[in-house]
């Protein structure tokens, strides 16, 4: 089936749009009207004529023009009264929000709904999900209002994700750190479009660079590793249910049988996923797949420092994530030697020490960058210091045009995250920790490799 609808519809009627502010139904219409979405909108609800300043309609029947998509967002028991509304309509494809099926035990019933949607040959997703953001085209099925879940800007990001909850909690994450996305799908129970449709999409999305992917079951394991396997872009996958009381969780959630944790990473990683093992490492590999296009040539770091602390905990994430560890260039540490004063320590960490200025960071970079030694950088650049000056430092890099991946590790408070988001603007990747950054780099670097 084909699944652009759900991205680029012309039109969404919303069925089950309510009059009355937090109700899900209110929510999703506010969402389409106030995002930006520039198709028809067509509330759906027979005890109103306007919602919202739109016209209301009895039923989607009752909707003159073609339909692209519908977003059912009413009661389990009315569901499969609107979803034969929705077949008869001839709607594109349709989107369940509504929840208590499967994931309940109500299984008779999201079968009878996904055998209705499957002759009608209508692309479905959910039910019980969030469905669909595309920060292109504005589509936005999400029942979070906008003041507590900030919508990302437009980026190369894609998201898919079987727990609304974890995947809205990345968006807000990627909009606070001004990172970009391009879709966000939130598929609940998969009983019809499933993550390897999704997969299978956005692998030929071309406003796709990084797909993260959230995963509790898989519908098809076998079709699963022959679509990954097949994709060159990165795909990030975090498992959930890997403990005996997360499998549990997970079954209650989406109703998803979670397997054994051991087979999943083994079948991630002979497919080429880059399996991560929490939020926050998803979050940070994403990070640097969205800001970072340079291929790195082999995967040796060098470490940068103003901070001998720092330098070390980088060395120890290094070695943790099986990195191996540049050694400069005779050449490279005949310069550092020569220009740097005689306390920095010409090694691996390179500690330019704590009173460093930018032309020292900078002379730094520049010959790491030079060295063909050198295959990736990890820069700790601490603000706290009075001798550097960021708006120096953000300039030169942005015309040095750097060949090898650059990683910038920024730690504290007020000062510092005002700092970091300079160089993020400049487009290089930032993190408050050092092993974060580092276990972000292997990502991004086991993938190139």
């Amino acid at each position: 089936m084909k699944i652009d609808k759900f991205f680029t519809p012309k039109s969404v009627a919303v069925i089950g749009a309510s009059r009355e502010a937090g109700k899900i139904g209110n929510t999703i219409l506010q969402n389409l009207i106030s995002g930006g979405f520039a198709g028809e909108i067509y509330p759906v609800n027979p005890n109103a004529v306007e919602i919202l300043g739109k016209k209301c309609y009895p039923n989607i029947n009752s909707v003159a023009a073609e339909t692209d998509l519908a977003v059912i967002c009413v009661p389990a028991p009315v569901v499969l009264s609107a979803a034969k509304d929705v077949i008869k309509k001839k709607v594109g494809a349709v989107i369940v929000v509504s929840s208590g099926f499967k994931e309940i035990g109500n299984i008779a019933a999201e079968k009878k709904l996904a055998a209705l949607f499957m002759k009608a040959k209508i692309p479905l997703i959910g039910p019980n999900c969030l469905g669909v953001f595309d920060a292109h085209t504005k589509v936005d099925t999400l029942f979070l209002p906008v003041a507590r879940l900030e919508r990302p800007n437009k980026g190369k990001i894609s998201f898919i994700s079987q727990s609304g909850a974890l995947g809205s909690a990345m968006l807000d994450l990627a909009s606070a750190a001004g990172l970009g996305f391009a879709k966000f799908v939130s598929y609940g129970n998969a009983s019809g479009i499933n993550e390897n449709d999704l997969l299978e999409y956005l692998s030929k999305d071309n406003q796709t660079g990084v797909i993260c992917f959230y995963v509790e079951g898989l519908a098809d394991g076998k079709r699963f590793m022959k679509t990954v396997s097949k994709i060159s872009k990165p795909i990030i996958v975090l498992k959930g249910g890997r403990s005996a009381e997360g499998k549990k969780a997970a079954l209650s959630h989406t109703g998803s049988i979670a397997g054994e944790s051991k087979i999943y990473s083994g079948a991630f990683k002979q497919a080429g996923a880059v399996e991560v093992d929490g939020l926050e490492e998803m979050f940070a590999a994403a990070h640097v797949f969205e800001k970072l296009s340079v291929k790195p040539r082999g995967r040796r770091v060098q470490i940068i420092t103003n901070g001998g602390g720092h330098g070390i905990v980088s060395a120890d994430a290094v070695a943790v994530n099986n990195l191996p560890f540049a050694v400069l260039s005779e050449k490279t540490t005949a310069v550092l030697k020569k220009e740097l004063p005689s306390i920095c320590s010409i090694a691996n960490p390179l500690d330019i020490v704590g009173d460093a200025t930018a032309e020292r960071f900078l002379l730094s970079i520049s010959a790491c960058q030079s060295d063909k030694n050198v295959d990736a950088l990890v820069v700790n650049l601490l603000p706290q210091t009075p001798t550097v000056d960021h708006e120096k430092i953000v300039q030169k890099l942005k015309q040095m045009n750097a060949s090898k991946p650059i990683v910038l590790v920024i730690t504290g408070g007020k000062y510092a995250v005002e700092v970091a988001r300079k160089y993020e603007n400049a487009g290089f990747p930032v993190f408050q920790y050092p092993e974060i950054a580092v276990k972000a780099l292997a990502a991004y670097l086991k993938h190139n490799r």
